[in-house]
C-alpha cells in the first residue's frame, strides 16, 4: 500500500488523526527534506525516512512504487494537502493501473493562512500558484485575469522566490487592471509553524512586499473588509 499523506501546515497538532494513523502503518516514509524534517521528531528511529531533492518528484514516486511492490507499506508526504500542488497526482500517474494508492488529505496553505488572517475565504475563492516553473506565465496571467473579473477572493501560492523575484509584482499589476488598489489583502509567512507572522495590507501595497516560498497571500473580493484587525469576507446572508 502507498499512502500519499498531507501533513498540513507543519505542526504535529495540525496533522489529522487519519494522516497520523496512515503514517503509523508505513514501513517507509519518503519526501522532500523540508517535509521529512517536519515528521522526523516523531518517526525517526521507528520508520525508514527517505529524503529526496526538490524537482525529484517523479523519481520519488517511482521509488515509492518500487518499495511497495517489494512488500513495504510506503508513505509519500506533502505539506498541506497532497492533492493541492502536491504529490497525489504524480503518484497516481506513476502507479496508473494499480489500486494500492490511498490519498490522505491535509489542511492546505490557503485554509491555514486564512485562519491566521481571519475569515477571508468565507465566500467563493480561487487559488493560483505564481510559480511558472511548470506553468507558463501567460497562462497564470490569464487565470488571474479571470479570477479578478469574477470578483473572487484570490489566494496566491508561491508568490516569489530568488529565481522569480518579479512574479508577485506582475500578478498584482494584472489584478489591478480589474480590482481596486485599496482592495483588502493580507499575507502569512510559515502558517502553523514556528516563526509564523501575519500582515494585513492592500492589493496596491502587496506588490512591494518581500515574500518568499513560505508565504501565502490572499487578495480579497470587493466585499472583503478589515474587521477588528482581521480580514473578513461576508458570507452573503441577508441581514436586517
Amino acid at each position: 500500500m502507498i499512502y500519499v499523506v498531507g501533513l498540513g501546515p507543519g505542526g504535529e497538532d495540525q496533522l489529522t488523526p487519519r494522516a497520523l494513523a496512515a503514517l503509523e502503518q508505513c514501513d517507509v516514509i519518503v519526501g522532500y527534506k523540508t517535509y521529512i524534517d517536519l515528521i522526523a521528531p516523531r518517526f525517526e528511529g521507528r520508520k525508514e525516512l527517505v529524503v529526496s531533492p526538490m524537482k525529484g518528484e517523479v523519481q520519488r514516486c517511482e521509488d515509492a512504487l518500487r518499495r511497495s511492490l517489494a512488500g513495504s507499506t510506503v508513505g509519500v508526504v506533502s505539506s498541506g494537502d497532497p492533492g493541492v500542488y502536491g504529490m497525489a497526482g504524480i503518484m497516481l500517474e506513476v502507479a496508473a493501473g494499480r489500486d494500492e494508492v490511498t490519498v490522505v488529505p491535509g489542511v492546505t496553505a490557503a485554509c491555514a493562512a486564512a485562519a491566521v488572517l481571519g475569515a477571508p475565504l468565507t465566500h467563493d475563492f480561487a487559488v493560483v500558484s505564481l510559480s511558472d516553473l511548470l506553468t507558463p506565465w501567460k497562462l497564470i496571467a490569464r487565470r488571474l485575469e479571470a479570477a479578478a473579473a469574477g470578483d473572487f477572493v484570490i489566494c496566491l501560492y508561491n508568490p516569489m522566490s530568488r529565481g522569480r523575484p518579479d512574479n508577485l509584482r506582475l500578478a498584482c499589476e494584472t489584478l489591478l487592471k480589474t480590482k481596486s488598489a485599496d482592495t483588502a489583502a493580507g499575507w502569512v509567512r510559515s502558517a502553523g509553524r514556528d516563526g509564523e507572522e501575519a500582515h494585513l495590507t492592500t492589493l496596491g501595497a502587496l506588490a512591494d512586499e518581500k515574500l518568499d516560498m513560505f508565504c501565502t497571500a490572499i487578495v480579497g473580493s470587493s466585499a472583503t473588509k478589515f474587521l477588528d484587525g482581521r480580514l473578513v469576507t461576508p458570507r452573503g446572508y441577508q441581514r436586517p
